[in-house]
């Protein structure tokens, strides 16, 4: 196929604003699949990715498509993910792809991930194209949407195609447009080999599959080629692309879209962004994408001890489909061996944890989610904190930075004073308010850690739903922070300590010293919960000890002989606290975590 007439372009939009149901009406229009093949949402191939109607990867699909002026054009489209823990996959979407459908949904207007994918796209210089979806229903307002795209993106959205994912209405006009508007690649074909690898996921039948952009000469099956950034080198066993059915064919010419299959079995010579060439070439590597830093941090402890080689060779699997996904092994003396895991979001945690029961058919604890801390210490060595149980001496410790993003929330301006308050009791400072019509955006600074939990949640059920939410790590401020540990029998559990700010400590101490009074089953002894800053004890739950009724057998008589028998007792009791072990459930743990 010649370049000019080859389409790269990628659907970005917020999360639920219809990519992937628009992506199904262009696959059924070119053709990609008979009717009876087509199923709803054909793209999300994971059971997960069906079951929540939310995208975790993008997928690639290449069409066929003659066009009005009787050309036929290849088109290779990209859906991505709407959702922020999954900025980093559409990122290395729009890296393969010259142009990008914005799309926004007609009913809830722009949203604060359809601006940010909007600057994104803008980064990698991509040609717009904005598109409103779900036409078809009732409540779409148009006009106001085209509006909202004009003030908020600041694209030209007059002309702008109004479509329906779902009835299929406006997607050939939609088509003309991507052929016409969008630009084709500009490789050089006799240029020697240069593409970039966009994707990689591991098939148990044929190794590690690579996802590709050529961008400059060809890929040819037999051919020898080398990985630029590990040095690797492999000979190309299979080559070909997605329509979204696996298609084998013999090259991929210059500014094509698909899959190699190099017989590779180790994850480590396969770095998502690197450069892959002819063997005998030496070439310039390609910008490839900036690499991912992890925000939110979580420990992962099979639940049978010999479960962890398994856990530990699921992970490195998902890691090679996955690039923004890292970990390090670690070893609690409470939970045995398990793995330290980074990740950009709660959502991204859940769905790796979610991933690896399923797919590796592992049961895991999750330790409670931290981020990243820097420690100055006295002595002016920065260290990163990402596990509370590491803190050094508090004494050693001149002050600590956390990091902070800037949020975007957007909703209907009814809706702003429960979310003002909301950031505000969540540390938050206000920096931009602005007014688009009906609705507000608002722009706020806020430390990490006190969005990571519950803060989507909370701002999705003050708002009825209609807000939608988008942040940035920006950068690092000193606060004051302290480190909560758990005493249980006056005896610290390490992994159940966790760093947050002085203001907060009480109540997020008491909450897990209420909880552990439920979980702990009872002793012979009086068990006492404590909550602790160094020495100093902000909550306390006490579990009653099992209690034999010793005075049932004095009838009548002096109450000198019942109180003897008390006393006798109570010593018992003493010495057994003093030499006893309180036995802590594994499920005590898992539930405690949960808070």
């Amino acid at each position: 196929m010649k370049q000019s007439h080859i389409r790269n372009f990628a659907i970005v939009a917020h999360i639920d604003h219809g990519k992937s149901t628009l992506s199904d009406r262009l696959i059924e229009f070119t053709g990609g699949l008979e009717s009876r093949e087509m199923k709803a949402q054909v793209l999300d191939s994971m059971d997960i990715e069906r079951e929540r109607g939310i995208t975790i990867k993008a997928q690639t699909v290449r069409l066929n498509y003659t066009a009005k002026n009787g050309e036929t054009y290849q088109l290779n489209l990209m859906d991505t993910p709407g959702h922020v823990d999954f900025t980093y996959e559409v990122s290395r979407s729009l890296a393969a792809c010259e142009g990008a459908l914005i799309l926004v949904d007609a009913t809830q207007g722009v949203q604060a991930q359809t601006l940010a994918n909007a600057y994104l796209a803008l980064d990698n210089n991509l040609e717009m194209l904005p598109v409103l979806n779900k036409i078809d229903l009732p409540s779409s307002d148009v006009t106001a949407a085209k509006e909202q795209i004009s003030d908020v993106i600041g694209l030209d959205a007059k002309d702008a195609l109004a479509v329906s994912g779902k009835t299929g209405q406006g997607v050939p006009e939609l088509l003309e447009e991507i052929v016409t508007k969008l630009p084709p690649p500009n490789g050089d074909a006799n240029a020697a080999t240069r593409a970039l690898l966009v994707d990689s996921w591991y098939d148990s039948y044929l190794g590690v599959v690579i996802l590709v952009r050529v961008v400059d000469g060809n890929l040819k099956r037999g051919q020898k080629i080398k990985f630029v950034a590990t040095g690797a080198e492999y000979f190309v066993d299979k080559i070909g692309y997605f329509t979204p059915k696996m298609v084998n064919t013999d090259e991929l010419n210059t500014g094509e879209v698909g899959f190699i299959i190099t017989g590779m079995k180790t994850i480590h010579d396969c770095k998502v962004g690197d450069t892959i060439t002819d063997a005998r070439s030496t070439v310039d590597r390609l910008a490839g994408f900036k690499p991912s830093v992890p925000v939110v941090f979580s420990s992962f402890f099979p639940v049978e001890a010999d479960d962890y080689p398994n856990l530990r060779d699921g992970a490195e699997k998902l890691a090679l489909n996955d690039a923004s996904f890292v970990f390090t092994t670690e070893k609690s003396s409470a939970l045995g061996f398990g793995l330290r895991c980074g990740f950009l979001g709660l959502l991204h945690m859940e769905i790796i944890s979610e991933r690896l029961s399923r797919e590796f058919n592992l049961s895991l604890i999750n330790t409670i989610p931290s981020v990243l801390y820097k420690l100055h210490l006295r002595s002016g060595e920065v260290i990163d904190l990402e596990n509370p149980a590491d803190m050094p001496d508090p004494t050693l410790i001149s002050f600590i930075e956390e990091p902070w993003v800037r949020a975007t929330i957007m909703m209907p301006d009814n809706y702003m004073g429960g979310i003002m308050a909301l950031c505000s009791e969540r540390r938050g400072i206000q920096e931009n308010i602005s007014y688009v019509g009906n609705r507000v955006v608002l722009v706020y600074q806020l430390p990490l850690a006190e969005i990571v939990f519950d803060f989507y949640d909370r701002v999705k059920s003050l708002s009825s739903g209609y807000a939608s939410f988008d942040y940035s790590v920006f950068g690092y401020q000193e606060s004051d922070l302290v480190k909560v540990s758990i005493l249980v029998n006056e005896e610290n559990v390490e992994p159940l300590s966790f760093l947050c700010h002085r203001s907060f400590s009480e109540k997020r101490g008491r909450q897990i010293v209420e909880k552990l009074k439920d979980l702990i089953p009872r002793h012979q002894f009086k068990i006492p919960i404590q909550a602790a800053i160094g020495g100093k004890i902000i909550a306390r739950e006490t579990i009653a000890a099992f209690r034999k009724d010793v005075t049932a057998k004095c009838y009548g008589g002096d109450i000198s002989r019942k109180r003897k028998l008390l006393e006798k007792q109570k010593e018992g009791k003493k010495r057994l606290r003093t030499f006893g072990n309180v036995e802590i459930p594994q499920t005590a743990f898992i539930n405690a975590l949960k808070v």
